[in-house]
């Protein structure tokens, strides 16, 4: 025995099959945590001063320190630095619910921070981190890497410079040239938060994500749910997707229900169609194509010289085609009464930006250079680009104010082309101060020339009063006539002279006996104090 003991001091090891369990190292003498060398195929002492003495290890080396057991080829523990330095497959497994791998581990007992390099492989049956170096924490269970490491979860890769993994909670921060490549799309960050738990990833500063579509979506905050596929973008996120254009205080996005929520300071941009939205809160569908916005919505079409803005207490949009598919009774009917371009009921389905049409509820409120109007409802067509105006709409050209009970407004390139009246029309002209030119009908449709009035036709019970003038502008007189079709020309926006198409009744009144009572013809109204003056004054209160 005695020579067996001095010939294995003399060669530093001793060969065996196992350690007993019971080789247990005590971490400190003031606490109940042990290292226990579970196993190794050979092991030995070497003294290497006073101080310190290594112990060991060769050959299936499984080592356990309270719930963390650890595996390698070979292990060397150090009794001065309190360390264990393991080599060549390293294994640790923390209570099961960490796994690391790599070719070089650095331990220390009294603090179990572990130190692993080269081929460093952390995993939680959730997410799978690989990199060069890593530092782990095994008391607060937190990891760190400080020279790039790849992440991946299912199908998702990210890499970054610099991280952060948080095993308890399954939270990883990435820093610095974060990148996150997912089948559907990449994203490109200097921070990011993940939980993959939940698959959720939380932006903390300026983040830029393309999808398969190319989408592109920039935030400064929010978060998205990879799982879920739902995503919330805050501090004015912008979002690009084709001719369109996103933006808002707020936006929350459903991608597997296409449903889009944007909240304060909202804008809708669509280029294809030259058309914007503005409101404090719009509802968008990608699906449908469709989108309702309310709070102080604004509408702008835009044009080169000349861009129509419209509000209301409600706007709603979607496509023309499926409107006239599920309800073929609401092609606008009152088309057919006055206009030879007709909706068709069954048309073909539109290919093209202008299958779209626009809803207005409620305190319709329109502005361009050319025309403003008012309404209780509005709609437009794209495709034949008309403007429904109905309950009580009232429509100002320069000096000439139009109402009725529904009025047809049809533009090109978003100018007045033509208007069309129907029932209880009435056109009011302003020729001197309480003085007005009036004409009313059943039906009135007018004409408009490069944006400005050109001439209007009434027909049916039609009536009219015009005030006649000098080649010196003075008042001579005011003429009142009745009769089946009655039109007014105009002339440099100005009234020029009144045409009668068939028989007449007309009355002369010279300006000096002109009776107070046939100044004005029936449901007269001036009403300019209601007509926008700006594009500024819609969304006023």
């Amino acid at each position: 025995m005695t020579r067996a003991l001095l010939l294995t001091l003399m060669m530093g090891f001793i060969c065996v099959k196992a350690i007993a369990q019971t080789d247990t190292i005590p971490v400190v003498a003031d606490t109940v945590k042990y290292v226990e060398i579970l196993n190794a195929d050979r092991n030995g002492y070497r003294k290497v001063d006073t101080i310190t003495q290594l112990h060991m290890l060769a050959g299936h080396v499984s080592i356990r320190q309270a719930g963390t057991l650890f595996n390698a080829d070979s292990a060397v523990q150090n009794s001065a630095s309190r360390t264990i330095e393991a080599f060549g497959n390293v294994h640790i497994n923390d209570r099961d619910s960490v796994l690391i791998y790599s070719d070089y581990l650095l331990y220390y007992i009294d603090t179990r921070m572990a130190y692993f390099k080269k081929k460093v492989k952390l995993t939680d049956n959730t997410s799978t981190v690989t990199t060069e170096e890593m530092q782990y924490d095994l008391n607060q269970k937190v990891g760190q890497y400080h020279n790039y490491a790849k992440v991946t979860n299912g199908r998702s890769v990210l890499t970054s410079k610099e991280g952060i993994y948080y095993a308890d909670l399954k939270d990883i921060y990435f820093r610095k040239n974060v990148h996150l490549k997912d089948p559907e799309y990449v994203l490109d960050t200097d921070s990011l938060l993940y939980n993959s738990r939940s698959q959720l990833a939380t932006f903390i500063t300026n983040t830029k994500i393309v999808d398969t579509a190319n989408r592109k979506i920039f935030t400064k905050e929010g978060f998205y749910d990879m799982k879920n596929k739902k995503a919330y973008f805050g501090k004015r996120a912008n979002i690009i997707d084709g001719a369109t254009f996103i933006t808002a205080d707020d936006i929350k996005t459903d991608e597997k229900t296409g449903k889009n929520l944007l909240i304060g300071n909202a804008v809708y941009k669509d280029t294809s169609q030259g058309m914007a939205v503005l409101a404090n809160r719009i509802e968008y569908d990608k699906i449908n194509q469709e989108y309702i916005a309310t709070q102080k919505p604004l509408l702008i079409l835009k044009q080169e010289a000349d861009s129509i803005f419209i509000t209301a207490d409600t706007l709603y949009s979607g496509k023309l085609s499926k409107l006239l598919k599920n309800e073929p009774d609401t092609t606008v009917k009152i088309l057919a009464k006055g206009s030879k371009n007709t909706v068709n009921k069954t048309p073909p389905p539109p290919i093209d930006s202008t299958d779209r049409y626009f809803k207005a509820y409620r305190n319709v409120r329109v502005f361009s250079d050319s025309l403003q109007a008012v309404a209780d409802s509005l709609f437009f067509s794209a495709k034949d680009s008309i403007f429904q105006l109905m309950q009580e709409p009232i429509v100002w050209n320069g000096d000439n104010q139009i109402t009725g009970d529904t009025i047809l407004l049809y533009t090109r390139n978003r100018k007045p082309e033509k208007l069309y009246v129907f029932e209880n029309g009435l056109l009011v002209n302003l020729s001197d101060k309480d003085m007005y030119n009036q004409i009313s009908g059943n039906r009135i449709t007018g004409f408009f020339k490069d944006g400005l009035v050109d001439y209007f036709r009434a027909k049916g019970n039609a009536e009219s009063i015009y005030y006649i003038k000098s080649e010196d502008s003075s008042l001579v007189g005011m003429n009142r006539a009745m009769g089946d079709m009655i039109d007014l020309r105009f002339q440099n926006r100005a009234l020029n002279k009144v045409v009668f198409i068939s028989e007449v009744k007309a009355t002369m009144y010279p300006i000096l006996k002109l009776p107070a009572d046939q100044k004005q013809l029936q449901n007269f109204q001036w009403l300019e104090a209601k007509r926008p003056r700006s594009r500024f004054e819609l969304l006023g209160d």
